[in-house]
């Protein structure tokens, strides 16, 4: 069976495994203290073009999202999100676990905007007794989103002035970052994010690295103490090293973005396949993530070699499923789908 449903199916970039094998049996301190970590993090620094930010790796995206919302909230606070957010439906309640609510607003293909954002804000202040409710103190959001599509500049531009007018940080969920700032409809770079967000992560599990995000810290209100929340909130490594080697590999020779660009070129001819073959899409996503509808008789050919998401029911004969490329999906898998979707 040839896997697509998902884009951490494979290990790590060769690169990686290499440094990582080249380094096995040095002897570094740990909990990210080591000098890889430190190369890693001006490396970051550098691409963001941030130099003041705070660089800090966590093991994975649920301990990212976790340990930021959890360190900036104060009890009576929550986060807004959009309703198909990942904080809001695929982590298992792990915010509400830290004690704060996930306030979550209809999206508009995956994303919300920042009419929505003010309205939320303006709403909870107009109560009369607002210390009631849980106030909204903190906007995330994914880029690109759980269905692929991603922000333009100009929402982003304007969902952080709002945040700004109303003193709460932006937090930005990165975890398939690579993937959409690569995309061919993407219309900002690293540093234009980075400058429009007080916190972000670059993921790393699912773009290259075997596992491991990088938290990037560009509001100093948010950096004092951090490293605190991340040991309480089980994100901090004590094998440090093995992530900054990955983030450093990443971050070398542009590696981080031609791996990315790798997923973007075939989920794009994957999706051609598809439209060629008259199958819908439900949603334009321009990233490595895509959303064909299928009739059950299709669904049914392609899962005896294939193994893919289910993802929406559309009605009794349609489904729409997802077809996920990573950094690691080969040429010739895809060629190979490519002919079996003109065959159905």
């Amino acid at each position: 069976m040839i896997q697509f449903q998902c884009d951490y199916n494979e290990g790590a970039h060769p690169e990686i495994m290499k440094r990582l094998l080249e380094t096995n049996m040095e002897q570094t301190v740990g909990y990210g203290m080591d000098p890889y970590c430190a190369q890693a993090k001006e490396a970051i620094k550098t691409a963001c073009q941030s130099a003041d930010a705070d660089i800090h790796f966590l093991v994975g995206g649920t301990q990212a999202n976790t340990t930021v919302i959890a360190s900036i909230l104060r009890p009576y606070q929550g986060v807004i999100c959009a309703d198909t957010g990942h904080i809001n439906v695929h982590e298992t309640g792990a915010i509400e676990h830290t004690g704060h609510k996930v306030i979550a607003l209809p999206n508009k293909e995956g994303k919300i905007s920042a009419r929505q954002i003010e309205e939320t804000i303006k709403s909870h202040l107009s109560e009369g007794e607002p210390e009631h409710l849980v106030q909204p103190a903190m906007v995330y959001i994914s880029y690109p989103t759980e269905i692929g599509t991603i922000y333009t500049k100009k929402e982003l531009t304007d969902i952080s002035a709002v945040c700004h007018k109303y003193d709460i940080p932006l937090f930005l969920d990165g975890a398939r970052l690579g993937y959409g700032l690569t995309s061919e409809a993407a219309d900002i770079t690293l540093p234009e994010l980075s400058s429009l967000v007080d916190v972000f992560y670059i993921g790393g599990t699912k773009v290259g690295a075997l596992f491991g995000e990088a938290v990037v810290i560009n509001n100093p209100k948010l950096k004092k103490g951090f490293r605190y929340h991340i040991k309480q909130q089980g994100g901090m490594l004590a094998k440090g090293r093995l992530l900054g080697i990955q983030f450093l590999t990443l971050f070398t020779d542009n590696l981080y973005f031609k791996i990315s660009e790798h997923a973007n070129k075939l989920a794009m001819e994957i999706r051609k396949a598809f439209e060629t073959k008259g199958c819908p899409t439900l949603v334009d996503s321009p990233t490595n993530q895509q959303f064909p509808i299928l009739t059950n008789e299709m669904m049914k050919k392609l899962g005896e070699k294939y193994i893919y998401s289910l993802w929406q029911k559309i009605d009794d004969d349609h489904t729409a499923v997802r077809f996920c490329t990573s950094w690691a999906t080969s040429e010739q898998n895809v060629k190979q789908l490519i002919e079996d979707i003109s065959n159905l």
